[in-house]
């Protein structure tokens, strides 16, 4: 009897115990916070980046609303140049006292801050108010486009002498003290005094038959119900959690003109200033900022935008956001929560956990303890009774049971060992063939289940989801018929539906063509497959132009084939595709028909190469697989599944040579038309 040491028995007993110690532990202490780990990093970026999302589309909706100040000033500025009552004045005579009051009857409406009718060399002809200055500058792009004929609506950047020059009131308005602000850009300056102002020009005519132009608009500085209506806008009651506040802020430059941001309970923080990382970002370099950002005194979730003006120069800024504070808050609330959970689990389920395996590994010692004096030549020694009633006691039991038979077969066992090693040997061969051959039966028949299956699926899901787009379809139609000249409002949205819809409807053609091709075979017609290769090229030609792809054509078959013709475009146009997306670089791609037979049947090959990425072999078993694609965003996984059915209906067959970095062949071969 082989002999095995003591230190080596003693050290398969610590192996066990501190494998079933580490089994018991290591889920908890070791992967369960690794995955708790990887589960927090991935929520945390995934919390960020909702933020980021939300104040962005509330940046989307506050820049709408002053798109649609500037488009609603245009428009009442134009309604009143064109009104008969406007014309009346003029033909009235076209001075100051029979335009004056009306200019000022229709400021008041509109809720302008100035209204004016100015000539061509800049003197004012009439006004809606007292109108200290003379003229006008009419240098603005937008007052010489109106003096040209062409209304236009703006933005512009007014100094305080221009205001004063309009109406007093308005230049004092406009003058904001500036506020020390932290991370601001250094500044000399004690004080704001220019204006921001949507201004929009009209052209018309004085009585003299002179070009003039009728100017209106506002003063932004100050305007607070401007800036409540988009913050009510953009931050509803209930939008954001408690404790959170939604802000709007319109900067000239850097200097908060006109905002809800609050320095005090009582005391908005006009004047307060931008911090020079946004300055940097959004008015010197011209971008958007979506990120934290700190506000006045605390940190925002923000969004910034750059105001142009009708020179096409950044003078402000457009801002939204939202106090960072609440969400961060609930973020390490959420973190201490799981943290606490984990621990009150972990030291709840640590000792049960050790418990068992003690249950464990103490009768296994025994048994090991047995085990070892049984090798040393002792076959009287026994494990005994033990505590677990479970599987290791059963096994204990068996254990001296075996050892007892053991004494009277010893000898027996010996005898019979090498004629038993022989037939081991024999029927471990036998059982080896037999089941590889079980093997590649039981693939063959899971591949044909798995095949049918979704074959069935696919045919039933394809036609459930055939009435859905018909009514999708529809529907569109009745839309755009009932919004009837306001659909082309829309039509950006309108066709992208539509093109989602075909879309939709294209992978439905392909999921029917799949599961029941004898359903979809179309017309079959004789042709030359070089003839059906050319009408293929055009309908890929705008994907070869896109990369520095040459293709090289060889047309030696004679011969003609039976196929539907749009089935075979479909085939060619797939490869095609599939090899131009191998060449993102470019390359070479080579389409060759030649005459060939197979197993003595004679038929056309058609080559498809490139000289792309390659496959590797494990691709190479997959490529024709249903649904398998190694096009994650783009592809379905059907192409090539679709094209071997369409080609092996006919008769032919489809294979693919490739090496990584050597590019692929795809060969088409198909029986010659009888």
């Amino acid at each position: 009897m082989l002999e095995i040491p003591a230190s080596q028995t003693a050290g398969r007993g610590r192996s066990v115990r501190f494998r079933l110690l580490a089994i018991a532990l290591l889920p908890t202490l070791v992967i369960l916070p690794l995955l708790l780990g990887v589960t927090i990093y991935r929520w945390n970026a995934k919390f960020d980046s909702m933020l980021i999302s939300k104040v962005s589309g509330d940046l989307t909706i506050a820049h709408q609303y002053l798109a649609r100040i500037l488009e609603n000033t245009g428009e009442q500025v134009e309604a009143l140049g064109a009104s008969m009552r406007f014309r009346d004045a003029i033909e009235a005579g076209g001075t100051a006292a029979d335009i004056g009051p009306l200019l000022e009857e229709s400021r008041e409406a509109l809720g302008f801050d100035f209204l004016f009718l100015v000539a061509e060399d800049g003197t004012i002809e009439a006004s809606a108010r007292h109108q200290p200055a003379p003229s006008f500058r009419a240098d603005w792009p937008i007052i010489m486009s109106a003096f040209a004929g062409t209304p236009s609506t703006a933005i512009d950047i007014f100094d305080n002498s221009e205001l004063a020059g309009i109406a007093p009131e308005l230049a004092e308005r406009a003058r904001v003290e500036l506020v020390p602000t932290p991370n601001a850009v250094p500044t000399d300056r004690a004080e704001e005094t220019r204006g921001m102002v949507v201004q929009s020009a009209s052209p018309a005519r004085l009585t003299d038959g002179r070009p003039a132009a009728l100017v209106g608009g506002s003063l932004l500085n100050r305007n607070l119900v401007f800036i409540d209506t988009i913050n009510d806008l953009v931050y509803r009651e209930a939008s954001l959690p408690e404790g959170s506040q939604g802000t709007a802020t319109l900067f000239l430059d850097d200097v908060r003109i006109s905002t809800n941001v609050r320095l005090f309970e009582d005391r908005r923080a006009l004047g307060t200033r931008v911090s020079a990382i946004v300055r940097s970002a959004v008015l010197d370099s011209g971008r958007t900022w979506l990120d934290s950002a700190f506000v006045v005194n605390d940190w925002y979730i923000s969004a910034y935008e750059p105001i142009l003006d009708s020179f096409g120069k950044r003078v402000g800024m457009l801002y939204v956001g939202f106090l960072e504070a609440p969400f961060t808050q609930a973020k390490y609330e959420t973190l201490l929560t799981i943290a606490l959970a984990f621990l009150a689990i972990a030291a709840v389920s640590i000792p049960i956990f050790l418990r068992w395996a003690r249950g464990i590994f103490m009768p296994l010692e025994r048994m090991t303890g047995t085990i070892a004096k049984v090798e040393s030549g002792d076959l009287g020694a026994r494990t005994g009774p033990v505590e677990a009633k479970d599987e290791i006691g059963r096994v204990a039991l068996h254990l001296d049971h075996l050892l007892d038979q053991l004494q009277d077969r010893d000898r027996e066992l010996r005898s019979w060992n090498e004629e038993l090693n022989a037939r081991v040997e024999e029927r471990t061969r036998e059982l080896q063939l037999a089941n590889r051959k079980l093997e590649a039966t039981t693939k063959q028949l899971i591949m044909s289940e798995k095949l049918a299956a979704i074959g069935e699926i696919t045919a039933g899901v394809a036609h459930e989801i055939n009435n859905p787009i018909a009514v999708m379809q529809g529907n569109l139609e009745v839309v755009r018929s009932v919004m009837g000249d306001r659909a082309d409002e829309a039509k950006t949205e309108f066709r992208l539906l539509d093109e989602q819809v075909q879309r939709i409807s294209q992978i439905v053609t392909k999921l029917l063509q799949f599961a029941k091709p004898e359903e979809y075979a179309g017309y079959v017609e004789r042709h030359a497959p070089k003839e059906v290769l050319s009408d293929c090229l055009p309908l890929v030609q705008h994907l070869l132009n896109k990369a520095e792809i040459v293709v090289t054509r060889s047309d030696q078959s004679t011969r003609l084939i039976l196929m539907n013709r749009t089935e075979l475009q479909q085939v060619l146009v797939n490869l095609i595709v599939n090899a131009i997306h191998a060449m993102p670089d470019g390359g070479d791609l080579r389409l060759r028909t030649l005459d060939a037979d197979q197993d003595g049947r004679p038929g056309v090959a058609i080559e498809v190469a490139d000289t792309g990425i390659g496959m590797s072999r494990e691709v190479m078993h997959k490529v024709f697989d249903p649904f398998y694609t190694t096009k994650r965003r783009e592809g379905t996984g059907l192409g090539l599944s679709i094209s071997q059915t369409l080609v092996t209906r006919q008769g032919g067959k489809i294979s693919a040579e490739s090496e990584p970095g050597s590019g692929t062949i795809f060969t088409i071969w198909l029986p010659e038309a009888a």
